[in-house]
């Protein structure tokens, strides 16, 4: 198929790598002219502009936004409803919140356009390893875009989750697990270095270990096993930890739909704590702990 690609950033460009390797055309567009002429170095062609793009592909176009979730998508998003013609595709593969997928494909509707939703994960291993790719929308839009999905995924690696918003909203609880498995290696891994065994343990040989045959194998212990073996015990790496959104998105969805999820909710508090030093709220309890029972508290700069 030959499309374009809007975005190409770390996921956007590896993501049109593989398309091509694949013997797809891309046509690319990036706000830095140096990645689009990277890309079409490797074979891809060169837009400069969100018309030229269009203009270089023939309807019914196909057109794949991968941009950070939020202001830059919603814009493209918008253009691109007055660029395009009746009958052309439109894809959001940003984390996006999955009522704005459900309201951009309304509004699209109206113009004749159609808007998928696609919820990517894979990270910088996609374009050696293959995709995982959660899609929302007409299932028909789908099913003609669906050798583009193909060739991005792993085997068995996509699925078509339902109507519009369907992607983005699995790729939200996804994510949200995701900070739960997250969290709950890094809580075991505490509990050893803190142990008296903790010091003599090679946490990359046990991350190894633990992927070879035992109930909690997974990818992120590949990943951990490799950070350890890169980094040793992380003196390098400072305990500060960002969310992309998707987590506080969980969680509030289930507030709106009574969902009880105590993990995941407690794993995004989590990384709000982490990104707080000398934590008011630990001050707070240190000195209640001195006015009712007379505990001693360390004061900034010095000893009790």
């Amino acid at each position: 198929m030959r499309l374009g690609m809007v975005g190409l950033g770390k996921m956007g460009m590896n993501m049109a790598r593989r398309l091509m390797l694949s013997g797809h055309e891309v046509v690319g567009h990036n706000r830095s002219p140096a990645k689009v002429e990277r890309l079409v170095h490797e074979g891809g062609e060169s837009a400069y502009s969100l018309e030229e793009l269009v203009e270089k592909l023939e309807s019914p176009r196909t057109v794949w936004l991968m941009l950070p979730a939020g202001a830059a998508t919603i814009q493209a998003a918008h253009r691109f409803e007055s660029l395009l013609e009746p009958g052309d595709v439109l894809i959001d593969g940003s984390n996006s919140f999955y009522k704005d997928a459900v309201r951009r494909a309304w509004e699209g509707s109206k113009k004749g356009l159609h808007c998928l939703d696609v919820g990517v994960s894979g990270g910088v291993w996609g374009l050696e390893n293959g995709y995982c790719l959660m899609i929302g929308g007409n299932r028909e839009q789908f099913e003609r875009v669906e050798p583009v999905f193909k060739s991005l995924a792993q085997p068995e690696g996509y699925m078509h989750c339902g109507g519009p918003g369907a992607g983005h909203f699995v790729k939200m609880v996804h994510n949200g697990i995701e900070y739960g498995l997250m969290q709950a290696y890094a809580e075991g891994f505490a509990m050893l270095e803190d142990s008296r065994y903790g010091p003599e343990l090679d946490y990359s040989a046990l991350s190894h270990l633990w992927n070879r045959g035992s109930v909690i194998r997974s990818w992120l212990l590949e990943l951990a096993e490799k950070a350890f073996a890169d980094s040793g015990r992380l003196e390098d790496v400072k305990g500060w930890v960002e969310d992309s959104g998707e987590g506080r998105w969980t969680v509030q969805q289930a507030v709106e739909s009574g969902t009880p999820i105590p993990v995941l909710s407690l794993a995004l508090m989590e990384r709000f704590s982490s990104r707080r030093e000398n934590d008011f709220r630990n001050r707070i309890l240190a000195a209640l702990r001195r006015e009712f029972g007379g505990h001693a508290v360390k004061k900034e700069g010095g000893d009790a």
